[in-house]
């Protein structure tokens, strides 16, 4: 990729529309936005509110493959393709989830696309943008502020300290702050307890503002939230400490979806940014229905591979927000498919049609699994130059055995001329009236019996180990009425597995729940799984070393 080229360098090359004009096209007045600047807006909540009587339209999930090295471009292809259904004449607008801070400074970089397949402002989406992140941040730790601040003026409410499950939170990879000790330095700094620092990406809080419906629901669900327990066990909420409604005051803004474009000047939504790996991986529910409500297709995305996010769109965002997926693209790239098949990241730039086809068992495995919530489905082959024709018609082989047809992208280098074909065939599947949406587990089935459902028919794991402990919290959860939530798995995006080197398709392992999470407010049970950390930390190099501010300015190294 050369300087000229660059994703940065094209997205500040963008010709952008006043955003006024975006919201024009999808029927919006001036007064119908809060702007900021000239490039972004909030959606008001009084026009959310006047969409509620309109038909849907159709909803397409973009999901992918399990992520390497090699980049598979999710997020391009989500964008690449709204930006197609608008290219063949189709009124179509995209949703996807804001960047967090944290890995834009670690590993993963932007988080708005890329080539010619992006959203912008690039630049203030991968960093600040609205102060949605913040407020969310600020909103989670006043609670965690008043459950001390509770215990330090006589703690009324009896909580037990030694039982507060209440962390902080901080938009950044900070493994030093997993696990600290707080109130330290005598009386007047408190009692004294264990505690530590999520992301704030892994936050209830977020989870609760991507799944609510609007304010009002918001703030019942904040209520909800349980921060600790007494001796004798009974919960602590947030209701209890009287926080939710001052919660709820900070994130008003918040949970207003944010109007961009894309570079083709096509509306898109940005809003929410739970992770997949730790959290339930897709952007906000208000955002989704009011797209719903805009637009004749929708396209949104869900994080890492179908694993991950795919499952807990289904199983959780759809579950609970009554949504029914018409179609779904699982994104795959050839490099992808060679490094499941043994290659390594350095040797990919040769020719490999053998390993192409051991490593499109990957992408078997994910396309099955979405066919079993009852969504139909077609592969996209995100292209890049170095792929050749004998290894792209493997890919196209194998999965037509599967009954499925994978279909070439070049969005990144063509923008949505070179994603036509795909947008054809979303329509069509979408328009087939196939889909037979359905989540893979019941409701009132039991929480251990959902976590072993997910691990044998998505991940095609043997077995569930826990230990009595975390078997018997679920066993009280169940007892105090929690038993019919579904659950969030936390677990690496690497693999099906919990061993992020174990790519391909393995069958027959374990997987090891090593703590379980109540998230009441949200409405889901986390369960953390193998070395996952809701606290990531930063690599020996991180990509921050890379980012600085040029002579003109401008913002370098942003990927």
């Amino acid at each position: 990729m050369s300087e000229n080229n660059s994703d940065i360098a094209i997205a500040r090359a963008a010709k952008k529309k006043p955003i006024k004009e975006i919201a024009a096209r999808l029927g919006m007045s001036e007064e119908d936005i809060v702007p900021y600047g000239h490039d972004k807006a909030k959606v008001s909540a009084p026009f959310l509110k006047s969409l509620e009587s309109r038909p849907d339209g159709k909803l397409i999930l973009v999901t992918a493959v399990n992520p390497t090295p090699a980049g598979e471009g999710k997020t391009t292809t989500t964008v690449g393709l709204g930006d197609g259904l608008n290219r063949i004449g189709k009124n179509a607008l995209i949703c996807i989830r804001e960047a967090s801070l944290g890995p834009c400074f670690g590993v993963k970089g932007g988080a708005a696309g890329g080539g010619h397949a992006q959203v912008v402002p690039m630049e203030e989406m991968n960093l600040h943008f609205t102060g949605d992140f913040h407020a969310i941040t600020t909103a989670h730790n006043l609670l965690s502020a008043m459950i001390d601040n509770h215990i330090y003026w006589g703690n009324e409410l009896e909580i037990d300290s030694r039982r507060v499950t209440w962390r902080r939170v901080l938009d950044m990879n900070d493994r030093a702050l997993r696990q600290i000790t707080a109130s330290l330095g005598g009386v007047a700094n408190g009692f004294p307890r264990e505690t530590g620092f999520d992301i704030t990406v892994a936050s209830e809080v977020m989870a609760i503002l991507c799944l609510s419906n609007d304010l009002k629901d918001l703030e019942k669900r904040l209520g909800d939230i349980i921060v600790a327990y007494r001796r004798d066990k009974t919960p602590i909420t947030a209701r209890d400490l009287k926080a939710d409604g001052a919660m709820a005051v900070l994130l008003k803004d918040a949970i207003q979806p944010n109007l961009v474009q894309t570079l083709e000047n096509n509306p898109a939504f940005v809003h929410g940014g739970p992770f997949a790996n730790i959290a339930h991986g897709c952007n906000s529910v208000v955002a989704t229905k009011a797209a719903l409500k805009l637009a004749d297709y929708v396209v949104t995305e869900a994080g890492f591979g179908a694993d991950l996010g795919a499952e807990k769109f289904f199983d959780i965002k759809c579950r609970k927000a009554g949504l029914k997926p018409a179609a779904a693209v699982v994104v795959a790239t050839v490099r992808a498919m060679k490094m499941n098949g043994g290659v390594a990241k350095a040797d990919l730039g040769a020719e490999n049609v053998e390993a192409v086809k051991a490593g499109c068992a990957n992408l078997g495995r994910h396309v099955e699994n979405v066919k079993g919530f009852g969504v139909p489905v077609v592969v996209a082959i995100n292209h890049f130059s170095a792929d050749t024709e004998a290894e792209i018609q493997a890919v196209k082989d194998y999965v037509a055995g599967l009954g499925t047809e994978a279909i070439v992208c070049r969005h990144w280098a063509d923008g949505s001329a070179g994603i036509t074909g795909l947008a054809e065939k979303v329509v069509e599947l979408a328009d087939g009236g196939t889909a037979a949406f359905k989540p893979i587990y019941p409701d009132e089935m039991g929480l251990f019996e959902k976590i072993e459902t997910v691990v044998r028919k998505i991940y095609r794991g043997s077995e569930v180990t826990a230990d009595q402990s975390v078997r018997d919290q679920l066993a009280a959860w169940e007892e105090a009425g929690y038993g019919h939530l579904p659950v969030c798995m936390a677990k690496t995006q690497y693999s099906f597995s919990t061993d992020p080197t174990l790519r391909g398709a393995p069958t027959d392992f374990s997987v090891h729940v090593r703590e379980v999470r109540l998230s009441a407010g949200a409405g889901f049970v986390v369960a953390i799984c193998g070395q996952i950390m809701t606290m990531p930390g930063l690599p020996s190099q991180p990509a921050a070393e890379s980012i600085y501010l040029n002579d003109k300015g401008e913002i370098e190294g942003l990927f």
